[in-house]
């Protein structure tokens, strides 16, 4: 599903919202990165894409016009992320989607399988952090990416869901030896988008339809609706140390 404009945003969203802000967005050249990418660039700030694949950000950033600039980086490999930073001056916001792991039940998986959710989403965003910290600007905004997982286990994936808590745990410790650089977590639930189109055709109508009678609203949740919540965590200098659910009730039920 496409990412929306500006115009379907939030009402809140000023058309210069970002005027004169650098967001740096590593998995940004596509799915929930892409439309936060999206939605800043369309409020007048700057974005730098972070990713493995060249041709991906390559693209977005031609989409996105001359408000993006890209470059790789590995979120598992300390010097890449480090460099990825070298050269940016400031950064006023940073959101990490990039993470490739492997789910399953502990009886089934190995132990260097079920420690992938830990090295890739936690100790990759936990990276990513650490490099930008130079270059914080001091109304900084970091989100980081948990799930809603985290707080209603779907029953199989343990080791998945302990490390979407922990990151939840980082961004509140973060949260206060960080500031007034503000840090938040987002924790979307299943979304209809870039990363379940490239699962399992079987395992995907599964998930899908298991989340569908789970959830209050009936449905799946967009990738724009989790970049608006991302979006929001950016700019609200009042959040802080907070976890915002865009699930569609998924968690309270």
């Amino acid at each position: 599903m496409a990412c929306g404009s500006l115009a379907q945003m939030s009402s809140w969203l000023a058309p210069t919202a970002f005027v004169d802000r650098t967001v740096v967005l590593i998995g940004g050249g596509s799915g929930v990165g892409l439309c936060v990418a999206r939605a800043v660039v369309e409020a007048g700030g700057q974005v730098v894409l972070g990713g493995r694949t060249q041709q991906t950000l390559a693209d977005a950033a031609a989409d996105l016009g001359d408000g993006a600039r890209w470059r790789t980086v590995d979120t598992s490999d300390a010097d890449s992320v480090s460099a990825f930073f070298g050269d940016i001056d400031i950064v006023h916001g940073v959101f990490t989607t990039a993470a490739t792991y492997v789910t399953g039940p502990m009886r089934d998986l190995g132990e260097a399988e079920a420690a992938t959710p830990f090295e890739s989403k936690f100790w990759g965003q936990y990276r990513v952090v650490k490099a930008a910290l130079p270059r914080l600007a001091d109304d900084a905004s970091i989100v980081l990416m948990s799930g809603a997982a985290s707080v209603r286990p779907p029953g199989s994936a343990p080791a998945y869901i302990a490390a979407n808590a922990a990151v939840e745990g980082l961004a509140r410790g973060l949260a206060v030896e960080l500031s007034p650089v503000r840090v938040n977590a987002v924790a979307p639930g299943t979304i209809d988008g870039n990363l379940w189109r490239t699962r399992d055709p079987d395992v995907r109508r599964a998930a899908f339809g298991q989340y569908v009678s789970a959830a209050t609203i009936g449905r799946l949740i967009t990738e724009d609706e989790v970049a608006q919540s991302v979006v929001h965590l950016l700019l609200n200098g009042a959040m802080t140390g907070s976890v915002v659910y865009p699930d569609g009730g998924y968690t309270f039920r």
